[in-house]
């Protein structure tokens, strides 16, 4: 309908005052007019009320589009357009840049072929002797840790189609009484360095032997690349002072010793929990090491965390990767997408970007090693092999002193001591959890390299 009839108990406003003229003042304005509805009232009463029955009630209607003047449409503000126009032009402008970054993105990535170099599920049969290696050593890797690495099953063994790389406590007896721990002896210690093979306990002294015993295999003897990728499925350890690692050292040392043939860090932990202060095993970190000697390691130019969300790395497992190439190198979890550290290769190579110091503390030159080579990856650029440990405490500020109850200071005159002194607070922690488990390792060559068509 085109208009609306509304009869309510109120009179418009024109018979509004024509009624109120009429009516005495006596007379309820808001009485039914209808007499017949009154008896008692009397007849001019009635017939006054007749009259105002016949006026007309409030009228309301809808307008018709239009027939309202609407005089300020007629006027126009010439800025009035821009209201518009600004707004499109920066969500074009936007359109444009997201474009190009889509396409520069997929114009660069590099989608290379590779040759599989290693696969392996852990079937129960056990470690493959012509990849893997397990290591024995005492020496805590320069890193004053402190477990014994063996070759047993107590710390290395696979069960149910899985690996695990478990620590425990060192035998009482090598701890409490005069002892020697002499690898060399049992023919099984795995490095060059005496002072890896041989420990002991000298009551006189006070100098215990490891503390704890643990694990490290590699697959040096029989899988490495050079440029790649590896995919490590595993869930890390949980349990206060461990150190989970995955990791890789060059094959040869062409560049120097330690760490001018470069290290790689697919992903490395602690097993302390989130309160942790430098970061349980909430947090992973990957990281390059490489400079002219240990102390101008330039590691922290190459060190990235990824905090795990509302979890930790304990509690399911992932898998830790690395994509490695001439010109770039990163390292993710779970999916490409999810990078942790991406460092490209320049032009100028790694000396120029470690800004390394002239000489060292001797006043000896540093020489450049990288650079004569003229590949930008260098000491990248070699043949690479794979390493999984479990380590336990340390000397060389991984955890850092007196944070959340550390039972030792690294400076102490025997660490490992008050390490072991202080295990019936420690250990307890490692009950359910304290353990590397790792479904799988698989490993690829890039095409072009070490035999790969």
């Amino acid at each position: 309908m085109v208009s609306l009839t509304c009869t309510f108990g109120l009179l418009s406003s024109a018979a509004s005052l024509t009624s109120a003229a009429l009516l005495p003042k006596s007379a309820n304005p808001f009485l039914t007019p209808y007499a017949s509805q009154d008896p008692s009232r009397n007849t001019s009463s009635a017939a006054l009320d007749q009259s105002v029955a016949t006026q007309r009630y409030f009228h309301s209607r809808r307008v018709k589009k239009g027939e309202i003047e609407r005089p300020w449409t007629k006027v126009k503000d010439p800025k009035e357009k821009w209201v518009t126009i600004i707004p499109l032009i920066g969500m074009l402008v936007g359109f444009i840049i997201a474009g190009y970054m889509v396409w520069d993105g997929l114009s660069t990535v590099v989608n290379h072929k590779y040759c599989p170099v290693y696969m392996s599920d852990f079937p129960n049969s056990g470690l493959e002797s012509d990849i893997w290696t397990k290591e024995a050593e005492v020496g805590g890797f320069g890193n004053g840790q402190f477990e014994e690495t063996t070759v047993t099953t107590e710390n290395v063994f696979i069960q149910d189609g899985m690996l695990h790389i478990k620590p425990t406590l060192q035998d009482a007896s090598l701890i409490e009484k005069n002892s020697v721990i002499n690898l060399q002896v049992d023919g099984i210690c795995t490095s060059s360095l005496w002072t890896n093979c041989i420990t002991g306990t000298n009551t006189t002294n006070g100098t215990i032997a490891n503390p704890v015993k643990s694990g490290r295999i590699n697959t040096k003897k029989g899988a490495s690349i050079k440029y790649g990728r590896i995919e490590v499925e595993a869930k890390l350890p949980a349990g206060d002072w461990l150190w989970p690692a995955i990791w890789l050292l060059p094959v040869k040392k062409v560049y120097g010793e330690w760490p001018e043939s470069g290290e790689i860090d697919i992903v490395e932990s602690r097993g302390n929990n989130y309160t942790y202060p430098q970061g349980g095993n909430n947090i992973v970190s990957s990281s390059l090491h490489w400079g002219p000697d240990s102390v101008n390691d330039a590691w922290w130019r190459t060190n990235v965390k990824r905090n795990a969300l509302h979890t930790t790395f304990g509690k399911k497992f992932h898998t830790f990767g690395l994509e490695w190439s001439e010109k770039y190198l990163f390292t993710y979890i779970d999916t490409r997408l999810l990078q942790v550290l991406y460092t490209t290769f320049t032009k100028g190579g790694l000396w120029e970007r470690g800004h390394f110091p002239e000489a060292n503390s001797n006043g000896t030159k540093y020489v450049d090693p990288w650079s004569q080579t003229g590949r930008p990856s260098t000491p990248f650029d070699q043949d690479f092999y794979l390493i999984m440990n479990v380590a336990v405490g340390g000397t060389n500020g991984w955890f850092q002193d007196d944070k959340n109850g550390k039972p030792w200071v690294d400076e102490s005159p025997d660490p490992r001591k008050d390490f072991w002194n202080a295990r019936n607070n420690w250990y307890p922690t490692w009950n359910q959890s304290g353990e590397m488990v790792v479904k799988s390792v698989k490993m690829w060559q890039q095409e072009g390299y070490n035999g790969c068509p």
